[in-house]
């Protein structure tokens, strides 16, 4: 008999259905020579510290740093689990082979290691390993399974990154909470999280240092179009008078009209972050809840594996563009085809195929978010509403490129001793939209920005091409050596801070280790040094929430006085450095790709905890974190808005 082990228990219904394992049983379906069970999510875990020796079970000072000879997992203290453990356990004991059907991911990987570990399993075991639930991928990976041992340095990097997070977090929590915490206060430290708040915590500190400084501006209207002087600021009140004074009265002169037309590409497909940060600035969803409804389409045989960093399909998904393509033709909500007319002029012809998108060289486990060409049906709306983002991304890939003309126009004006003040203006037009057809009218969701926010870090778009803050701006007919009247304005405006995190912001800075990149290509590279998997990220910012280190207002990530003081008694670099950080991450990715060594990882992270106590036990200072209770964390004063 062969055991398949899925990750839950509707996606073992789906395989058992194909595989022909039809009849039920408590705990798993069987038949057609198969027995179908599951787990739900983590069955095991890491030993917990007092599981190693009772010493550990007390939090004390004496008995850090906790390194165990050995780690060890043991299954969750749950009945439902322990039962559910209990019939695999029995089912792979007879077992004649067993076909790992995890999540085909990292964790998925660790997942279903431990269990077949913990029930002793000694069976050859094989992978199923695919990128979306549609029948067709379930049939055709049965009939392509792999070899288990593929997979070894997969699982090497999942074992690795929970042994580190073990070893920094239970250590770090504990030395904090016991030297800083008062004893009432748990000071929750992570390899990922403390970072991540860093960045949350220095930004605030920006904004609230920050003194606003004034300058001038110096335009003029000419023709009903605002002309601004290219020299730019003027930092003193003076300065731009005299300039003021030099063009005041004086006519003005076109001496320069330039036309130029230019392409833009249609953006690249969908990763995990940067669906969530499309999510997070169109519709505000939380990182967590975009993951749970992307997850949700995958389930539903709507949407390929969510939890990818790559943009990339490989070279071998192109046939099968038409079909998929042909899904959303046909798709219907509230009886209307949002995407047909949208296909229909590229309908019948061979779908146009870019380096931007195939690129196998690109693609690692899994490829970018597509539509499975599956037609929706019964959708939320908030699932409708991520899925509709994921087709139209889809589309636009195989649409063709966005052509526009960018007008600029310099002028003149000259003052009595010949001193000249140059001046200029752009305008932009979009002659084809090309792809732009896709872009999906604004809804009542879509709020955009509210006031101090930004879109910082979030997919930039081109200057005047439409999008959130950008709108087409046609000039009137100028012509070269026209001249005539103006009227100059000297403007006094203030430097601004920089914005608060958002969480699509937020994301966009997790990918790339704190510094904010705005070119595609640059950030792509970056990601390898990014902290935290694309899958951990939202679940990272909800720990910031739930120790209360952070709050929302509104869109705005707003650090508490609890965040900030955890910061600010934290001086080792190595526990809040999104740098050093994404090295660690960098080096959990290369032991993936078996280009680094995972037993060297783990020595110098005990190296690195070893150093930590000691600088921490070695503070004399009197320092304490402030404890706020639930009510008191809602008294407490936002930072004045800027």
């Amino acid at each position: 008999m062969i055991v398949c082990i899925a990750e839950k228990p509707s996606v073992a219904r789906d395989i058992a259905r194909i595989i022909g394992a039809t009849s039920s049983h408590d705990g798993y379906m069987e038949g057609n020579g198969y027995q179908v069970t599951w787990t739900f999510g983590h069955l095991c875990t890491l030993k917990e510290p007092g599981d190693y020796t009772p010493a550990w079970k007390t939090w004390a000072l004496t008995q850090l740093p906790m390194v165990p000879q050995r780690f060890g997992i043991k299954l969750i203290d749950d009945n439902g689990i322990k039962k559910q453990f209990a019939t695999i356990e029995r089912l792979m004991q007879a077992a004649d082979g067993i076909v790992n059907c995890g999540d085909a991911g990292q964790e998925g990987e660790l997942i279903q290691r431990w269990v077949m570990q913990k029930a002793q399993a000694k069976c050859p075991v094989k992978r199923l390993w695919i990128s979306s639930m549609t029948d067709e991928a379930i049939r055709e990976g049965f009939a392509n399974l792999k070899d288990q041992q593929d997979y070894q340095p997969l699982y090497l990097a999942g074992l690795s990154r929970a042994i580190g997070d073990w070893l920094l977090g239970m250590n770090a929590t504990r030395l904090y909470t016991l030297k800083y915490g008062q004893n009432r206060q748990v000071l929750s430290i992570g390899r990922v999280q403390t970072p991540t708040l860093a960045l949350i915590v220095n930004r605030q500190k920006e904004i609230e240092n920050f003194k606003p400084e004034p300058y001038w501006v110096l335009a003029t209207v000419y023709r009903d179009t605002t002309f601004t002087a290219t020299k730019g600021k003027f930092t003193s009140k003076e300065e731009g008078e005299k300039a003021f004074a030099i063009i005041e009265g004086k006519p003005f002169t076109v001496t320069k009209v330039e036309k130029k037309e230019g392409k833009e590409q249609p953006p690249q497909l969908y990763d995990l972050t940067s669906l969530q940060v499309d999510c997070n600035r169109k519709y505000a969803y939380s990182a967590e809840m975009t993951l749970n409804l992307i997850q949700a389409l995958y389930e539903k045989k709507l949407t390929t594996y969510p939890r990818v960093d790559t943009q990339y399909l490989s070279d071998d998904i192109y046939p099968k563009c038409p079909q998929t393509m042909n899904g959303l033709y046909q798709a219907q909500f509230g009886g209307v085809a949002p995407y047909a007319e949208l296909i229909r002029p590229i309908g019948g012809k061979p779908l146009k195929k870019s380096k931007r998108v195939f690129d196998t060289s690109k693609v690692t486990d899994h490829h970018a978010i597509i539509p499975t060409g599956v037609i929706p049906r019964n959708l939320t709306d908030a699932e409708q509403k991520v899925y509709d983002l994921v087709a139209r991304r889809f589309i636009a890939v195989f649409l063709p490129d966005c052509k526009f003309s960018t007008t600029t126009v310099l002028g003149e004006v000259e003052g009595d001793d010949g001193e000249a003040i140059e001046f200029k203006v752009t305008g932009k037009e979009i002659l084809d939209p090309g792809w732009r057809v896709v872009m999906p009218p604004k809804l009542g969701g879509d709020r955009g920005l509210n006031e101090g926010e930004s879109d910082e870090g979030s997919d930039p778009q081109p200057p005047n091409l439409g999008g959130s803050n950008a709108e087409e701006r046609t000039l009137p007919t100028f012509v070269k050596g026209e001249s005539g009247d103006h009227k100059p304005t000297l403007t006094e405006k203030w430097t601004t801070p920089p914005p608060y995190y958002n969480e699509a912001s937020l994301l966009r800075a997790m990918e790339t280790a704190g510094k904010f990149v705005e070119d595609e290509t640059l950030r792509a590279a970056m990601k390898e040094n990014g902290i935290g998997r694309p899958s951990s990220r939202a679940s990272i910012i909800e720990t910031l929430f739930k120790r209360h280190y952070i709050k929302r207002e509104r869109k705005r990530l707003i650090a508490t006085p609890t965040g900030i003081e955890l910061i600010d008694l934290i001086r080792e670099e190595l526990l809040k450095s999104c740098e050093l950080t994404g090295i660690w991450e960098k080096k959990l990715r290369d032991i993936e790709h078996q280009k680094y060594d995972a037993k060297q990882f783990i020595d110098e992270l005990k190296a690195q905890v070893a150093e930590i106590v000691h600088e921490v036990m070695a503070d004399s200072s009197n320092r304490r974190v402030t404890v706020l209770t639930d009510a008191e964390l809602k008294k407490v004063k936002s930072p004045k808005k800027q």
